[in-house]
């Protein structure tokens, strides 16, 4: 049996394990969360090197991607450095494959009608896949990096606007300490309305599920959400917000959705070469052949 292990900055009350069959091989599937404790999630990534097949690193990137451009965040490469045997991913690779796949299915398949609605992508630069995919599709983005990260309430409509403030600014914000920018550990169940037009204005609120938690208005008219990961509660709290519909880009697996750090830690144990030596058309290859496709709940009837 493989295993994979997410080790989260976030909260433990979000842990999950769950045992599956995946391309012929069983794996047991495990996000163990660390409430923010840098020195705990440190010691767990030791304690298992070597032992597990391939990490997860949950709650925080080792990259973000603008266009062709990758930019490390400082404070994630402490974690990976403690990964001296198990590969470490943290869904990175993954993203600008599968959630571009998920956006494409969406509008292909009939599940959404994408083309002119209004999308709010909370943060585009950890997903910039997702954002190219939709202005493929001719949705109407607005792009809210400065609005919910660093609270300048200065919202950007086009790719363009992203490559050029989002490239100018990234290298000093990858430098900031990583939980002024991304709540962690008990932060996360902390909801702060803020910048609430932008939500209302919105057909569609997608990315990151944290992010857009973290900003969530009291009361919405019917938008729909794509997004990662979400648990039981996280739909529970969708509902009483008045979301209408929740797309998750990988599926459902024991009762929940896992983050890409977690599907792209299968596909490296599955590929079984050095994380540097896998291009995302291997990622494309191997979504083609599992023939992944979004979660989709309709939220009326959805049982809480």
């Amino acid at each position: 049996m493989k295993r994979i292990v997410s080790v989260s900055l976030g909260s433990s009350k979000r842990d999950h394990a769950f045992e599956t069959d995946f391309m012929g091989e069983h794996f047991l599937i495990e996000r163990i969360g660390t409430d923010g404790d840098w020195n705990k999630a440190k010691e767990l990534i030791r304690s298992l090197d070597g032992k597990v097949d391939a990490f997860g690193m949950g709650g925080i990137d080792l990259y973000v991607y603008i266009a062709n451009k990758r930019y490390v965040i400082k404070d994630a490469v402490q974690l990976l450095a403690e990964a001296r045997k198990t590969p470490m991913v943290d869904g990175s690779g993954l993203k600008n494959t599968l959630e571009r796949k998920c956006v494409m299915d969406v509008q292909n398949e009939g599940i959404m009608d994408l083309r002119g609605k209004n999308v709010l992508i909370v943060c585009a630069v950890d997903r910039f896949g997702m954002a190219e995919a939709f202005a493929e599709i001719g949705a109407n983005l607005t792009l809210g990096d400065l609005i919910y990260t660093v609270g300048l309430p200065l919202p950007m409509h086009s790719l363009n606007a992203l490559k050029i403030i989002g490239g100018s600014l990234a290298p000093f914000i990858v430098r900031m300490p990583f939980d002024k920018l991304y709540p962690t550990g008990d932060q996360e169940e902390v909801i702060i309305p803020r910048y609430s037009k932008y939500y209302y204005k919105a057909d569609v609120l997608a990315g990151d599920f944290k992010y857009i938690r973290r900003f969530l208005p009291d009361k919405l008219n019917g938008q729909a959400v794509i997004t990662n990961t979400t648990t039981r509660e996280d739909m529970k709290l969708l509902k009483e917000r008045g979301i209408s519909k929740v797309i998750t880009t990988t599926p459902d697996m024991g009762g929940r959705s896992f983050g890409t750090n977690v599907i792209e830690a299968l596909m490296v144990t599955l590929i079984g070469r050095p994380v540097d030596q896998i291009k995302p058309q291997d990622y494309y290859r191997m979504l083609k052949e599992v023939d992944f496709k979004p979660g989709v709940v309709d939220m009326r009837s959805f049982d809480v």
